[in-house]
């Protein structure tokens, strides 16, 4: 019997391994970095163990360490959750050496599959469908996709549409895949252009039984990454669906498997075809949709696997229809980049049919160093439809400030016609959802503006010390209105100017013609501001949270996060022109070019790497750098200046 558990791994993912432990009644023991140790899930362990004597970004990657902590907390057991060395074999190996039990396969089975390129060629004899490319690819065969072998969660990954570009991005999936996963082998394969991902969750026993859970639709990404997932996956064929149960049972079978895993597959809708993508030799990130509809719970299952070898297959039921959304800090708007910092405000509501995995909570600091997922967000309804509205409406009524997100996106797509349909596939955010309009801006932002120009000026009346009674806004000569100017965080946003006054009959807004919408009241929240607008004879409740000069409206139509803007600019804030910013917190890993090197727009200036992703840096316009301030292995802060791009005779 399993005493006490070190979980390898942080933030959301102990917290979920945390959470069935504490109902089975065994002992948790948290590892965290420096940059973590504040992060909910330290505290709910147990027992934690700070790792100490490393880079924060590669902590959870030392297995000595993790191994050390073990035996320190008085582990017996532990658990590798998803990422990092989840499906290193060496470590399962040292786990076992150490006289600790490993909760998930066998070492052989991990090495396997460690390797998509070695996995591929064992399912190929299984006789289970695989995706090939060419020796030699030519224009014939584009586009293509390189990945990495011992990777995963859309690092290391990269499409190529140009031939011209292959050895490019081969070179930048294979720094993404060092990165990440410490092995920079990557391969090449055919990119199905609107094909569904679709994998099959298995669990095995010691007996060498197979039992099939069900599947999952994982086909909404970005960067190759799943954002929403399903189970079970809609308008799938019965014979296709048996189809791929069996192929992911000759899978685990072809490797004799134990514990839970996941093989995902590449799904044609047009043709029915299917072809093996990789299998997962642990537990997967969207496993709580399984969990959901299944009625199981699969980290018990891997518990069983290690404490009771006489435990045998298992039938499954399914009832209902669950999807789960991962919410991650990052700007849809801004080809996703991540985002980092301080949660002002962390709040999502759970109800009845409604889970949430978290590892943040209002205060916790986001880091450049790990994986920029928030909380999964996951709910089970009697159809898909109704788990896809009650998804929705949790997002949409959640508060997420401090960093922009990805919330907004995930209401519209769960609300779009095109996902209700269940017309999905891994280019749904590049075309349906585009074509309905989901990546636009908050509809009418000025009614966002209204609200945080109301409620600055209801903070800033009642911190006055004296003259309390005087009303907000007061003048004793009324010349001209308030101006509140306010602009959208971000790399884009247009400025945002709000004309108020306050009188007998409360604000008016405008000045020498009534603005159509009008305050109603406005009420003091918890944390944060009530403000009621109407227009058309329509009422709207906007919840306002200021945070210095940082303010974040939540309303019916999305979240707006503005900056306030000062009256008077400080000279000593100005940058100049052609200037390149860091778009975020991260590493200057590369610079392409160096001082008075003539460039052209769109050209690589140098590369950041931040969240164990890479992005690079172009020129805005054709010129000569004038100035190039960083350089490789250095940190950068958002907003930084990193070059300066001179004009052509500037």
């Amino acid at each position: 019997m399993i005493r006490r558990v070190l979980v390898a791994n942080r933030a959301e993912i102990a917290s979920r391994v945390f959470r069935t432990c504490r109902r089975l009644g065994i002992e948790t023991v948290a590892v965290h970095s420096d940059a973590d140790a504040e992060l909910p899930y330290v505290r709910e362990a147990d027992y934690a163990v700070a790792l100490r004597g490393t880079a924060p970004a590669d902590t959870y990657l030392r297995a000595d360490l993790l191994i050390e902590a073990a035996v320190k907390a008085g582990a017996d057991a532990v658990h590798p959750g998803y990422g990092f060395l989840s499906e290193n074999a060496d470590f399962a190996r040292a786990v076992l050496h150490a006289g600790l039990a490993w909760i998930g396969p066998t070492p052989e089975s991990i090495e396997a599959m460690g390797s998509k390129i070695e996995a591929k060629r064992i399912m190929r004899e299984a006789g289970v469908p695989v995706l090939e490319a060419p020796a030699v690819p030519a224009e014939a065969d584009l586009p293509l996709l390189v990945k990495a072998s011992a990777g995963g969660g859309g690092r290391g990954m990269r499409v190529v549409r140009r031939l011209g570009d292959l050895d490019a991005e081969v070179a930048a999936a294979r720094a993404e895949a060092l990165s990440a996963f410490g092995d920079e082998t990557v391969f090449i394969e055919p990119y199905v252009e609107h094909g569904r991902h679709v994998e099959v969750q298995v669990w095995g026993d010691w007996h060498g039984n197979i039992s099939v859970l069900g599947e999952r639709d994982c086909s909404i990404q970005r960067r190759h990454q799943k954002v929403v997932e399903e189970s079970p996956a809609p308008h799938l064929p019965l014979e296709t669906r048996e189809a791929l149960h069996a192929a992911a049972r000759a899978a685990a079978e072809a490797i004799d498997y134990r514990g839970a895993g996941t093989v995902e597959f590449l799904y044609d809708a047009g043709t029915g075809r299917f072809w093996f993508l990789e299998m997962n030799t642990r537990l997967q990130v969207e496993h709580p949709v399984t969990e959901l509809v299944s009625g199981l719970d699969l980290v018990e299952l891997q518990l069983r696997t290690v404490e009771d070898h006489d435990a045998t297959g298992i039938v499954v039921e399914p009832h209902g229809h669950a999807i789960e959304a991962r919410v991650y800090a990052e700007d849809p708007a801004a080809d996703h980049q991540p985002q980092s910092g301080v949660l002002t405000r962390f709040d999502i509501p759970v109800g009845d049919g409604v889970r949430v995995d978290s590892g943040y909570e209002s205060g916790s600091t986001v880091s450049t160093f790990y994986d920029a997922m928030l909380a999964k967000v996951i709910c089970h309804g009697a159809t898909r439809g109704q788990a896809a509205r009650k998804l929705a409406d949790t997002l949409a009524r959640a508060r997420i400030h401090g960093l922009r997100t990805n919330r907004d996106q995930l209401v519209e797509v769960l609300r779009s016609e095109a996902f209700l349909s269940g017309d999905v596939s891994t280019a749904f955010l590049d075309g349906p959802l585009v074509e309905e309009g989901a990546l636009a801006p908050v509809s009418k932002p000025s009614a966002h503006a209204v609200a945080a120009a109301i409620a600055l000026a209801e903070q800033a009346g009642a911190a006055r010390t004296v003259q309390a009674g005087i009303p907000v806004g007061w003048r004793n000569v009324p010349s001209q209105p308030h101006r509140t100017e306010l602009v959208p965080t971000g790399p884009t946003g247009e400025p945002m100017v709000v004309e108020w006054s306050f009188g007998p009959d409360g604000y008016r807004l405008g000045w020498t013609e009534p603005d159509e919408t009008s305050v109603v009241s406005t009420s003091s929240t918890d944390g944060g501001w009530g403000v009621t607008l109407e227009t058309d004879s329509v009422r709207t409740t906007y919840d306002v949270t200021i945070a210095g000069n940082i303010v974040d409206v939540d309303g019916p139509t999305g979240h707006l996060r503005l900056a306030r803007r000062p009256r008077f600019t400080d000279p000593a804030d100005a940058v100049a022109s052609g200037s390149l910013l860091a778009p975020m917190p991260g590493t200057v890993v590369r610079v392409a070019i160096g001082q008075g090197d003539h460039v052209t727009a769109g050209q690589p200036v140098l590369v950041l790497e931040a969240m164990k992703m890479q992005h690079t840096v172009t020129a805005p316009h054709d010129g000569v750098v004038a100035r190039i301030d960083v350089r490789a292995g250095q940190q950068v802060a958002a907003g930084e200046v990193l070059a300066v791009v001179a004009p052509p005779g500037a």
